[in-house]
C-alpha cells in the first residue's frame, strides 16, 4: 500500500540541528493560504498537537540507544524510544501556542528544524490528550528533554 501526504504548512525557525532544550525554541507554523479558515476556533487553545514529517532523517535502524547515552540507558528497539530515526519519519509534539496571526501560529518547544513539512495540528485536549496512569521505564527519567 502506499500512502501519499500533503504537507499542511511548513514550520519556519532559526534551528539547523539541535539536540534538547527545544522548550525555548519558538517556531512558526506557517499554514498554506488554502488551510487558514481552518484555523479558525484555535485561538481558544493554550496546546496543540503538530504531526510533521522529518525530512532531514536519512537512516533507521531497528534498535537504538536513546540520545545515545550508551551506558547509561539501554539499547531499545526503535518502537520504545522518540527518537527522529523512524521506519516513516512522522514526528508528533505537543506544544504551547504563542499566538496566532493570519496564517502563522507561533508555538514553543516544538523539536523541529527550519522548513520541516507540517503534516496537520489538532488542538491538545486533556479529556482526549492526557493520561494519568502512564507507565514508563526508569532510563527515561536520564533523557535530556
Amino acid at each position: 500500500m502506499k500512502i501519499t501526504l500533503t504537507p499542511i504548512g511548513t514550520a519556519k525557525n532559526k534551528e539547523q540541528k539541535h539536540f534538547g532544550g527545544w522548550k525555548d525554541v519558538a517556531t512558526d507554523l506557517v499554514i498554506d493560504e488554502k488551510y487558514r479558515d481552518a484555523l479558525a476556533g484555535l485561538e481558544d487553545y493554550s496546546h496543540l498537537i503538530v504531526i510533521y514529517w522529518m525530512h532531514d532523517v536519512k537512516t533507521c535502524d531497528i534498535r537504538h540507544v536513546p540520545q545515545g547515552k550508551v551506558g547509561e540507558v539501554p539499547e531499545v528497539g526503535i518502537f520504545a524510544c522518540r527518537c527522529p530515526q523512524r521506519p516513516n519519519p512522522i514526528g508528533v509534539s505537543t506544544v504551547e501556542i504563542i499566538g496566532i496571526e493570519n496564517a502563522v501560529v507561533r508555538v514553543a518547544g516544538l523539536d523541529v528544524i527550519d522548513n520541516t513539512p507540517i503534516l496537520d495540528i489538532k488542538p491538545y485536549t486533556p479529556q482526549y490528550d492526557a493520561t494519568t496512569d502512564a507507565k514508563v521505564p526508569d532510563w527515561v527519567n536520564k533523557l535530556d528533554y
